[in-house]
């Protein structure tokens, strides 16, 4: 009987890591530079491809203001036709890979994913090729919707993040608590372990346990090895990972109330100086920057247990800084002093992939002000001066820097 178990336990690990077409490609993040892990809500998998590695870092901005129209040639597809699903920047590279869906003839989507250099190069992946992979158990059921054409089963992954041999995934199941944290170890082994969350919500005033995670990173708190996670409208929770067991429902704890009418587009963590950082995009207003000491403090407090005061006090516990990137799409970290960011231009529509400077968090070429006329001067020791400077050379427009 020992020796079936064994052999049942073998066969359903080689089960699991065995090469599956990818049907879908929705959200993705780097185990290390050669492993890029992609989830696919259509077959339930989540796949980890072998990626090229380049030999050295470009080390050359992003000023990509039509990447749309880029990929779209590439692909040989109308502009129209693509959807883009998220980014993820390479370890070391500084290539950037993008996920997107194709909408082709009556109403087909396939999934691609491209790689995309500073210079535009596009280089499509063979999904045909896709290495190993693990099922995603406990689905959402096909017949449940939002807004009538929302599948569910669409947010059966909403953000993945790679932490000791170990790929923490979010998203939906077809649990009662249906919030879900999946934890798979890599190389794929088995089942992953599966643990239902729940969390208070201070503008909806309620225990929620239906609502995924949308956005989140794997941060050091108070010595701890935790996930800061995100959620619509926009609840910040911290989870210690230790507390996630397979079987168990546990309760974030509820550090902070960012705001309501918005979803998280993209949390990223980095260090600047001494002091460590959670970046948190939104879609409706401005970024909050986040620093570890708040973030730590607030996980040593008890955690939010009130509502807000709606509307005149929209926000509770752990406050952010705003930084001036409202409605960007997608972020990550592509080197140590700069970001990456899918964005839309707002008068045209087009699809941009830009590098903004750490610290700003702002691209000096979106604005006309006082320091752009030709004729201005700047007075000595104007602060702004060095980073105009700067600014202009990183946008492509070395030769306006005065």
């Amino acid at each position: 009987m020992k020796l079936l178990t064994i052999l049942a336990a073998a066969l359903l690990a080689a089960a699991q890591a065995a090469a599956a077409p990818i049907q879908s490609a929705s959200r993705l993040t780097f185990g290390d530079a050669h492993t890029l892990f992609v989830a696919d809500w259509k077959g339930a998998r989540i796949h980890a491809l072998e990626v090229p590695v380049a030999a050295n870092a470009a080390g050359r901005p992003f000023n990509l203001q039509d990447v749309q129209g880029t990929i779209a040639k590439a692909l040989g597809v109308t502009p129209a036709a693509l959807r883009f699903e998220d980014l993820a920047v390479q370890p070391g590279s500084e290539w950037a890979f993008v996920a997107l869906t194709v909408q082709g003839a009556k109403g087909k989507a396939t999934p691609a994913i491209v790689s995309i250099d500073a210079a535009g190069k596009v280089t499509r992946l063979d999904l045909g090729k896709a290495g190993s992979s693990a099922a995603i158990g406990d689905v959402p059921a096909a017949d449940v919707a939002f807004w009538r054409d929302v599948p569910a089963q669409t947010l059966t992954v909403t953000d993945m993040r790679f932490y000791q041999n170990k790929l923490y995934v979010a998203g939906l199941s077809n649990r009662s608590f249906a919030s879900t944290l999946r934890v798979y170890d890599y190389p794929f082994q088995g089942q992953a372990r599966t643990t239902t969350v729940e969390m208070y919500h201070p503008v909806h005033n309620q225990i929620e346990t239906r609502a995924p995670i949308r956005s989140m990173a794997v941060m050091t708190i108070n010595g701890e090895p935790s996930l800061l996670a995100a959620y619509t409208c926009t609840p910040l929770v911290v989870i210690p990972l230790k507390d996630l067991k397979d079987g168990a429902h546990i309760a974030a704890k509820t550090i902070g109330e960012m705001g309501w009418g918005s979803m998280p587009n993209g949390l990223v963590t980095f260090t600047q100086g001494e002091s460590e950082y959670a970046l948190l995009l939104n879609s409706s207003r401005s970024a909050d920057l986040l620093s570890a000491a708040d973030l730590a403090a607030g996980a040593a407090a008890p955690g939010l247990k009130t509502p807000i005061e709606w509307p005149t006090q929209p926000y509770l516990g752990v406050k952010g800084t705003m930084t001036p990137m409202a409605a960007t799409m997608r972020v990550d970290n592509l080197n140590p002093q700069l970001l990456l960011v899918l964005r839309r231009e707002d008068a045209s529509g087009r699809m941009q992939l830009v590098s903004i400077p750490k610290g700003a968090y702002l691209r000096l070429s979106d604005f006309v002000n006082e320091y752009d006329f030709p004729d201005y001067r700047y007075p000595e020791g104007d602060k702004f001066r060095d980073f105009h400077k700067y600014a202009c050379g990183l946008e492509g427009y070395s030769d306006l820097a005065r």
